[in-house]
């Protein structure tokens, strides 16, 4: 092998981040004091690319850019002569040390006028006499000895030691390619032709190394990288890895290429980049190496091959890409052979790597093998890490004669594939599953593992289908299984998702005739479209099957092996609920949603913790929900199943949103969107685009509302998921709202909430009517908005959404007649006593701030108006809050703090913003009346006591009841008005 780069390296273009900014660093300091690094990676990993780089990037004067041929350089000084013709020196280099001297000369004339850059790609395959000159021309430019602006970059390879003639100096090594520049690298080169999926699989694949990932993609045709047709296995083959490597590693010593494939066998059995010392030297001793038994002798045992490194009695390959080529490209006898080395050097052999290197050992199926290796990856006692276990998992199943039982060990693979976050690799293990002859009950678990799979990062009309195809092959004569009742629900949720309110309730009645006393048949005469969750999009997403995914064991610290499904009576309950619900049954619905929260309280399974969650959001408990997301985002980090943190967040995000907390659901939403990244659901990131939308709408941050919103649309529109589409169309049209636009936030979301074929999604579009009532009765087109106002008071009425109460008063008053609309926004603000969250509350105010300044009542215009200020600055809401502050100044009223620019300053004037309720509290509390004794003189609760002495404090910006005092007392003694 000779380290030479590899033809067709990546065309890569360095993104905005810190590793561009640590070559930008070094650029600029090549180019203002001169110096030298020595440029290195692995096999592929972009020195050439990067030294392309530098040549472009550098412009403050010439680049000398030699890339070096190993059959170029067979004669003393070569190497040297090449780099003197690209400087367009013509005169003979000397052979008796003069020809340092030489180069240096030439480096000095041509870098008098300008920097000069010089960049020597592949030095070590320089001949010795050269590499030996360039190394001491390097030091003297590195330390200014005599050559001043000159830069100089050499390029050798990182899977061997640094050769000496660079050892002294400073090392740049380059490293994998984050994620997202390898998919933006495969971007360029498919001009987005390539599917996410494959996209992931490809990066995934190629481990950040650029060169194997474009021959991956190279080897795809067309349609493999469309995803319509199935790619390749393995991906990366030995072909392709040795390529890439530039030949199959072998290391200089007879012994070397025995050392080198046992330590890649090793790291295979266990997962690891590296391998116990000990352990390979016992295997190799065994099969190649010392089999008699002997010590080594006083020397010590022989050094490794230059390929491997030995940190703290371990053995890994300096390059991960040669390690895989290694093992890729040798013989099929000569792995077995090693593993079976291995398999007998290993002190535990009941243990998994034991046992998985018996199996690569094994020449074809063995039952007996594929049985201790299904009990070994069972053992969660054991240590063993998730990863490996599911290795062990795959492993039974291929060795597995008989088909039934194979189908089995796959699904049950696939399944820890899923609860640890890899979708595309628990499909591909469903496939296998499938290929195989199996009884209904293990084709009815497949299935309902592809509805799950679906259901995260697919067409949710799929899902709907895998599930109810699950249904029916889990069902059996006697009471219906969990997985069964698992699989109800899964088809349950996906129609919700697809906003297919009578799919939802036939998936609910699957297998029944009626519930509760509620027939089937009633659904399709119910007529009102009502939202079976909460104040936010949460409730039915959560509500159904998504909580019965993979499970859960009650093992502390390492990812449950055997899945557990929640018993079939929380699922029979959270059925019964959840179809109640839909038929606007909620007298009916309480009891069984009860009982499922009740049960998650002491849970420490995450799906049963998800479930309680849901049912609590359908119930308009929000703190129950809250705390029961929060507990389950705990319990599947401890437990490990990474496909469960992207659902726990999303409901934590939704709770939060409708306990008017938006900044805690950004907070939620933006961790929950890297987390179903990386689990590779992106329908679940599309909801969590959805929320961080609806949260930058109340922000006022236009860029981000696009942005999320748009990423929610894509995903939304191409895999049927209304609710999430809903959901962002709204908090466009808020966003427009808030900039003043009502007439565009009309016209968005019209369709969305008027009845009609092109209402939005039956559970989600009556949270957009206040925002279309207002938008409507701002354009001037309050008739379009009378009929959807009738419908949300059902909603209202319902009593499941503590804000819809003070939001329907909002909406009658902004379409009454002005006798009496004020009646009306006093008694919306008094319902808004009883519920938390400052934006709903400061959007009341800001509407009558309005009414009231354009019926000439400013005094009391501009009390209401700071009212909205306050809270819209305490909600962090600054567009809305700029609102609130220019009818202020146009009520002949100077506003001053956070959202209008200005330091609030205390002083007598400032009184005039109170309201007269806060009015009277602060004279009470100067006269030195507690908050108990202010309520009862004022014949209210303490609560509203303590409610409008926050906002006494805020809108006067004081502290204490001290500085209170004093500025009720000076506002006395100047005369002002109390």
């Amino acid at each position: 092998m000779t380290g030479q780069t590899t033809p067709g390296s990546a065309p890569l273009r360095y993104r905005a981040g810190p590793r561009r900014q640590t070559f930008a660093t070094l650029l600029d300091g090549l180019r203002t004091d001169g110096g030298a690094h020595v440029v290195t990676g692995e096999p592929g990993g972009g020195r050439t690319a990067f030294l392309e780089f530098a040549a472009r990037a550098f412009r403050a004067g010439p680049v000398w850019h030699v890339r070096a041929e190993p059959a170029c350089f067979p004669r003393p000084h070569s190497g040297l002569r090449t780099l003197l013709r690209a400087a367009r020196h013509a005169g003979r280099v000397p052979g008796d040390g003069a020809a340092e001297e030489v180069l240096l000369d030439v480096l000095r004339a041509a870098s008098v006028r300008s920097p000069l850059l010089v960049c020597v790609d592949d030095a070590h395959l320089w001949d010795a006499a050269s590499r030996a000159v360039l190394g001491r021309v390097a030091a003297r430019v590195h330390t200014a000895d005599d050559v001043h602006r000159v830069g100089l970059l050499v390029t050798v390879p990182g899977h061997r030691p640094v050769e000496r003639e660079w050892a002294a100096l400073p090392v740049l090594q380059l490293a994998p390619l984050a994620p997202g520049d390898a998919a933006g690298l495969l971007h360029d080169l498919t001009d987005g032709a390539v599917d996410p999926v494959v996209r992931d699989e490809l990066v995934t694949e190629a481990q950040g190394n650029p060169a194997l990932l474009l021959a991956l993609a190279h080897r795809l045709s067309p349609a493999q990288l469309r995803g319509d047709h199935a790619l390749p296995r393995p991906l990366a083959d030995a072909g392709t890895l040795t390529a890439v490597a530039g030949g199959c590693p072998s290391g200089r010593r007879p012994d070397d290429a025995e050392l080198l494939l046992a330590v890649a066998a090793a790291m295979r059995a266990t997962g690891e980049q590296d391998a116990e010392a000990a352990l390979v030297r016992r295997a190799v001793n065994g099969t190649g190496g010392r089999d008699d038994g002997t010590s080594p002798g006083p020397s010590g045992p022989p050094q490794p091959p230059e390929l491997l490194a030995v940190p703290g009695g371990r053995l890994r390959f300096r390059s991960p890409l040669l390690g895989r080529a290694v093992y890729a490209g040798a013989p099929s006898e000569r792995r077995r052979a090693v593993h079976r080395s291995l398999a007998a050097a290993h002190p535990a052999p009941r243990d998994v790597p034991a046992l998985l290197h018996r199996s690569w050992a094994a020449p074809g199926p063995d039952a007996v093998l594929a049985a201790e290796l299904e009990a070994a990856a069972a053992d969660t006692s054991s240590g063993t890490p998730p990863a490996l276990r599911r290795t062990a998992r795959v492993r039974a199943a291929e060795l597995t004669p008989d088909d039934a039982l194979r189908a089995r060990r796959y699904t049950a693979a696939a399944e820890q594939a899923l609860l640890a976050g890899h979708p595309a690799e628990a499909l591909r293990l469903l496939d296998d599953a499938g290929s195989r002859p199996a009884p209904a009950p293990v084709r009815g678990r497949a299935e309902l593992l592809r509805g799950r799979v679906l259901l995260a990062d697919g067409p949710v009309d799929d899902a709907r289908e895998s599930f109810l195809l699950a249904a029916g092959l889990l069902s059996g004569p006697g009471p219906k299984s969990a997985r069964s009742e698992a699989a109800v629900l899964g088809a349950a949720d996906a129609a919700w998702a697809a906003g297919d309110r009578q799919g939802c309730l036939r998936a609910l009645t699957h297998g029944t005739h009626e519930a509760h006393g509620v027939s089937a048949p009633a659904a399709v005469a119910w007529t009102l479209d009502l939202r079976a969750v909460d104040a936010d999009p949460t409730g039915p997403r959560e509500a159904a099957p998504r909580e019965t995914p993979e499970g859960s064991s009650a093992h502390r610290g390492a990812t449950p092996v055997q899945p557990s499904v929640p018993p079939p009576a929380l699922l029979r309950d959270h059925r019964d609920g959840m179809r109640a619900v839909l038929l606007g049954r909620f007298d009916l619905a309480a009891a069984p949603l009860t009982r499922v929260v009740d049960r998650g309280r002491p849970a420490a399974d995450p799906e049963r913790l998800l479930r309680s969650a849901a049912a609590a959001l359908m119930l308009g408990d929000v703190g129950a929900a809250r705390r029961a997301g929060a507990r389950a985002l705990a319990s599947a980090r401890t437990l490990g199943t990474a496909a469960l943190e992207p659902r726990a967040l999303e409901y934590l995000a939704y709770a939060e949103l409708r306990a008017g907390r938006h900044q805690l659901a950004r907070t939620h939403a933006e961790e929950g969107l890297r987390a179903a990244r990386r689990a590779g659901q992106r329908n679940t990131a599309a909801h969590h685009h959805a929320v961080l939308a609806l949260a930058a709408s109340i922000e006022g941050e236009r860029a981000r509302v696009t942005e999320h919103a748009t990423a929610a649309l894509t995903t939304a529109r191409r895999h049927g998921l209304a609710q999430a589409e809903l959901l962002a169309q709204w908090a466009a049209a808020r966003a427009d709202l808030g900039e003043g636009r009502p007439e565009e936030a009309a016209d968005r979301l019209g369709p969305l909430v008027r009845p009609g074929a092109r209402r939005g999604h039956f559970a989600v579009w009556m949270l957009a009517v206040p925002c279309f009532v207002e938008a409507a009765a701002l354009a001037g087109r309050p008739e379009d908005a009378r009929t959807v106002v009738e419908d949300f008071a059902l909603w209202a009425g319902c009593g499941a959404d503590p804000q819809a109460a003070a939001q329907l008063l909002r909406c009658r008053a902004l379409l009454a007649a002005p006798e009496a609309a004020d009646e009306l926004y006093l008694s919306a603000l008094d319902r808004h006593d009883e519920t938390s969250g400052d934006f709903e509350r400061a959007r009341t105010e800001l509407l009558h701030g309005k009414w009231l300044r354009r019926r000439r009542r400013l005094r009391e215009a501009r009390a209401r108006l700071g009212e909205a200020l306050v809270d819209f600055e305490r909600c962090g809401a600054q567009l809305w809050a700029r609102q609130a502050a220019a009818e202020l100044r146009a009520g002949g009223v100077a506003p001053s703090g956070p959202g209008t620019g200005e330091p609030r300053r205390p002083g007598a004037r400032d009184l005039s913003l109170l309201t007269p309720q806060q009015l009277r509290i602060a004279r009470c509390v100067a006269e030195g009346a507690t908050n108990r004794e202010v309520a009862l003189s004022l014949s209210v609760s303490t609560r509203t006591v303590d409610y409008h002495l926050r906002n006494v404090f805020a809108t006067l910006g004081v502290r204490s009841r001290v500085e209170l005092v004093r500025l009720v007392e000076q506002a006395e003694k100047t005369g002002a008005q109390l």
